[in-house]
């Protein structure tokens, strides 16, 4: 995902901002994408500060790109964005059905400290989540996090850093490292070749519906 900037993608394109603010509507309209709002304890902000870019389909996204499998093991850093769309997706997808109904949200502070997504509840409790492709987490991937827990004060109920390893692991009061299947299959052991499944989930997400 990346910060949607409409001065900087206008000067860019040599588009009107307010033209490409219709262009991205109609693509959220469509479904290809969808931006997500930052999280800001003064909810007035939420509105002029930047929004992020979320791709909808990420198998789509790695066609136009022409990357395969092979290419996202090579490249870290690219499925590491990918994933990231991708577990979005899947927890946008999940809160449709979820009694709470949580708000997605996007936080990032003037530091650079970021977390991919904030889940907000009616009550106003939040739960921040992560995305990592690395196969191990350190207690430098929750920094995000516990920016975003100092901002909150009460309501921050919980920050998960989802990663591509196997164990949960606490990271101290309210902070764990999720494995990312915990998404579809609690409790089961990943598959012997967990990463590879990943990569052709992230780049054939789309292939179904041809």
């Amino acid at each position: 995902m990346a910060l949607l900037n409409y001065a900087e993608l206008g000067r860019s394109a040599g588009l009107a901002q307010s033209t490409l603010k219709r262009y991205f509507a109609l693509l959220e309209a469509v479904f290809l994408v969808r931006t997500l709002r930052p999280w800001h304890a003064n909810i007035g902000k939420r509105m002029v500060k930047t929004p992020k870019l979320l791709l909808c389909d990420t198998g789509l996204a790695a066609h136009l790109m022409g990357i395969d499998d092979a290419r996202l093991a090579q490249d870290r850093a690219l499925f590491g964005g990918l994933l990231e769309s991708f577990v979005s997706m899947e927890i946008t997808k999940q809160t449709g059905w979820s009694a709470a109904a949580p708000a997605l949200y996007h936080f990032r502070t003037h530091e650079g400290d970021e977390v991919d997504l904030v889940l907000e509840r009616r009550s106003g409790a939040l739960v921040g989540i992560e995305v990592k492709s690395a196969t191990t987490v350190t207690g430098a991937d929750f920094k995000g996090l516990r920016a975003l827990a100092h901002a909150a004060g009460r309501r921050f109920h919980r920050g998960v850093v989802l990663y591509t390893g196997t164990e949960v692991v606490p990271f101290g009061p309210r902070l764990h490292a999720v494995p990312v299947e915990a998404l579809w299959r609690w409790g089961a052991r990943p598959a012997a070749t967990p990463s590879s499944a990943r990569r052709r989930a992230v780049t054939r997400h789309s292939r179904k519906r041809s």
